[in-house]
């Protein structure tokens, strides 16, 4: 199995617009981070997209994907859907539409926002595309498959809203997380490759920070947790080096191999 993380910055990403700190000029490319998105690729080849943030066509060509199975929403915040559009690009070579996997809530805003995704009734002109999806509601806490691969959907608290953490097989996908509540942590049982948000230093009320990302993955316990959702608070070696073992913030076009046991 392997993880390419497309982006792992917050919702303003880093730089951040008018910002003239340390980190925002880093020369560092490991500090410059676009909006949260993944891929997993299992080993029989099915690839799942996880969220569509606003970067979504320039971290798919960086990284190399031109293709996808399915994509998974995580909610319906702006950071994490507003470049739906650049699926186009990926429905247009298909013969099937693109499976979308979210909760009802998350449908809606989508439905809301982008009628002319999921209005049968719209046509495109001759000439023209539109992004081509079919939507399938999820219950956190009853899996579903994908091409065969089965997929956990996992609820977690994000302030007023309900976030969809995913776990496939031994690798698992949470972020904008204020805390893992009980299911959740049963559900991540001797998973061991965790991804989790970590936005700031101080509390958050609608994120962990990151001393309470770094107990909330000590409790899971997975052998590797990599962070995401970052802001420009840190530098990301600075980060590396004081985080404990076992535990390391990701950047963007990071890949991560998890071999089978």
């Amino acid at each position: 199995m392997r993880l390419v993380f497309l982006g792992t910055g917050t919702s303003f990403g880093v730089p951040q617009i008018g910002c003239d700190c340390a980190v925002c000029r880093s020369r560092d490319p490991r500090d410059r981070r676009t909006r949260c998105g993944a891929v997993i690729e299992t080993a029989s080849g099915v690839r799942l997209l996880i969220d569509t943030p606003p970067e979504l066509r320039l971290q798919l060509v960086a990284a190399g994907i031109a293709s996808v199975d399915a994509v998974l929403f995580t909610h319906e915040h702006a950071d994490h859907i507003h470049g739906i559009d650049d699926l186009r690009a990926i429905s247009v070579r298909r013969s099937a539409p693109l499976p979308f996997y979210a909760e009802a809530p998350t449908f809606a805003t989508l439905q809301a926002r982008f009628p002319y995704i999921f209005d049968a009734a719209f046509r495109p002109l001759p000439g023209t595309t539109r992004p081509e999806g079919a939507l399938h509601p999820i219950v956190p806490g009853t899996a579903f498959t994908v091409e065969g691969v089965p997929v956990m959907p996992i609820a977690v608290p994000h302030g007023r809203a309900s976030v969809v953490g995913y776990r496939v097989g031994d690798l698992a996908y949470i972020t904008d997380a204020k805390a893992l509540p009980d299911d959740a942590l049963k559900a991540l049982r001797g998973v061991r490759v965790l991804v989790l948000n970590a936005l700031l230093r101080k509390s958050h009320p609608t994120h962990l920070s990151i001393a309470e990302a770094v107990e909330t993955a000590q409790r899971v316990g997975a052998e590797r947790t990599y962070f995401t959702h970052l802001t420009h608070d840190n530098f990301h070696a600075d980060l590396a080096a004081e985080l404990p073992p076992g535990i390391m913030p990701a950047h963007d076009g990071l890949v991560v191999e998890l071999t089978e046991q």
